[in-house]
């Protein structure tokens, strides 16, 4: 079982959120299920962890509003004792009715406010994962669909941005990873992507082998909370080795 005690994970009703919450509460961690606006669905996801015998409690929050990101850490401390795991796992940017700019204001500066909102309470030794798609953490080097364009680079801005607190991360011994993986078979962005582009999944399937599930890649999520990599890691799941060539990395 863990040593953690508490943990948020951002995003976390459905998708690759909710299979990260799972199978930490699995290993003992009380977990904030954070949803912005289908309270159902979280509450689905901590009854299951509840049946298991886990703890976990539903907290509807958008991080992007200034009271969001604290809500979901006074959430871990109240009910959990402490904050030792934080997975920034919301993103978004695809959705045209969140007004201009959404993808930026969610995907860098709702990061770097959860950040720096769970920065004082999280314990020492704790952890932080930062969870991105190849397209995002490679978009400087290799292009991506002109639908994915603008959420990418809000993505890997928002991924330099949390980099930059890695100093102040470190004074308090918190390790900071980032875990990458390809396009995601299921989740809401590949869907919307596919309605956008059609055949973008396919052909990305076709180029990179194979996609991995919600399923698979919650799973190497939660594995990288534990792992024993030094801060700054970045863990690149399937299907980066054409990006890695065409970067020249």
């Amino acid at each position: 079982m863990s040593e953690y005690k508490g943990a948020v994970v951002t995003g976390s009703s459905r998708g690759i959120g909710a299979v990260t919450a799972q199978l930490l509460a699995e290993q003992g961690i009380g977990v904030v299920v954070n949803y912005r606006a289908k309270a159902p669905r979280a509450n689905k996801i901590v009854a299951a962890i509840q049946e298991k015998g886990g703890q976990a409690v539903a907290v509807g929050a958008d991080l992007t509003t200034v009271e969001g990101p604290q809500a979901l850490v006074d959430a871990a401390v109240e009910n959990f004792g402490s904050l030792d795991v934080v997975v920034l796992n919301a993103s978004g940017g695809m959705e045209t009715s969140m007004g201009e700019n959404y993808a930026l204001r969610l995907n860098r500066d709702a990061q770097v406010a959860m950040l720096q909102a769970a920065l004082p309470k999280l314990r020492e030794g704790g952890r932080v994962v930062f969870v991105t798609s190849h397209q995002a953490h490679f978009i400087n080097e290799v292009s991506t669909m002109d639908a994915y364009d603008a959420v990418a680079k809000s993505k890997r801005a928002g991924e330099d941005a949390l980099r930059e607190m890695i100093p102040q991360l470190s004074e308090k011994n918190i390790t900071f990873v980032v875990v990458s993986g390809d396009m995601i078979e299921g989740t809401i962005t590949a869907t919307l992507l596919n309605r956008m582009e059609p055949g973008a999944i396919e052909a990305r399937r076709e180029q990179a082998g194979k996609l991995y599930s919600v399923e698979e890649f919650g799973a190497e999520v939660a594995k990288m909370v534990f792992a024993d990599v030094p801060t700054g890691h970045t863990e690149l799941v399937g299907g980066a080795e054409d990006f890695l060539e065409q970067s020249g990395k």
